[in-house]
């Protein structure tokens, strides 16, 4: 049995933009290009509306398909595999330690961080939305055993509130899951998330930290140092660590940052 960790571009989503760019390329042939209309100016808007809906769908579905052969874990570039397993490498716990992985989706990341410290044990949570039908505990519990990988277990949760007391985790984690959370302060998500982990425990927390989605993130490290925070770092990985200039800015990934550090 092999690990299905599926795409963080859902197979559907690029179906289904396929299938929009298929039916606008119909509509714009039947109106036209066959005389179901007869020529006139109901006829040119039609057509106009419709070849711009084309050429939209198609470069979308263009895009999605891009990112999902970019995503792919059975793919030549393989960009999730690099980010979780570069995540994970940071994250580093005692023997019995607790980790928490938020936004866990098919445990990719949690399972990473359990096979490095097969000592420990990881907790991962998700809302397992419809956005991600494909994601689900069910398949997070499936490719913990095809890992062979017996120190996890998966709940759902929410990350802007988070079903844990104080000072629980020795590590908590996280990637790219905070952006898709409609907030207007992500920073206060992110604090949420550090309540949970005990002192001296350690935070790699990986997303679109851009000024537009998080605000101020160089100020907000700041503000954990003079919280107390330890080794508090913003690591840029859009230069060449996980991906490259270019491939941020067409895969809409610029600003991605792993915020790490210790309580």
């Amino acid at each position: 049995m092999k690990p299905d960790y599926k795409n963080w571009m859902p197979k559907g989503m690029v179906m289904g933009s396929a299938i929009g760019a298929g039916v606008s390329i119909l509509l714009l042939v039947i109106f036209g290009c066959t005389p179901l209309l007869s020529s006139g100016g109901v006829k040119t808007v039609l057509t106009i509306i419709f070849a711009v809906i084309s050429v939209l769908m198609a470069v979308m579905t263009l895009w999605m398909f891009m990112m999902y052969r970019a995503f792919s874990y059975n793919g030549k570039r393989q960009m999730s595999r690099q980010i979780i397993e570069g995540v994970a490498d940071y994250v580093h716990l005692p023997e019995m330690g607790y980790g928490l992985d938020v936004g866990c989706g098919s445990g990719a990341l949690t399972i990473a961080c359990a096979k490095r410290n097969p000592g420990a044990s990881f907790i991962g949570i998700d809302r397992w939305g419809k956005e991600y039908a494909s994601f689900n505990k069910a398949l997070c519990v499936k490719n913990s055993q095809a890992e062979g990988v017996k120190n996890t277990n998966f709940r759902q949760g929410d990350a802007v509130k988070l079903d844990f007391d104080d000072e629980v985790f020795d590590a908590v984690t996280s990637n790219y899951v905070y952006h898709n959370i409609p907030s207007s302060d992500r920073q206060k998500i992110l604090l949420e998330t550090l309540r949970t982990l005990k002192k001296g425990g350690i935070f790699v927390i990986h997303d679109i930290m851009s000024k537009a989605k998080y605000g101020d993130m160089e100020a907000f490290a700041a503000k954990l140092r003079a919280m107390g925070y330890e080794k508090v770092e913003l690591i840029d990985t859009t230069k060449g660590k996980f991906m490259t200039p270019f491939e941020a800015m067409w895969m809409g990934l610029s600003g991605s940052k792993i915020l790490i550090g210790k309580k």
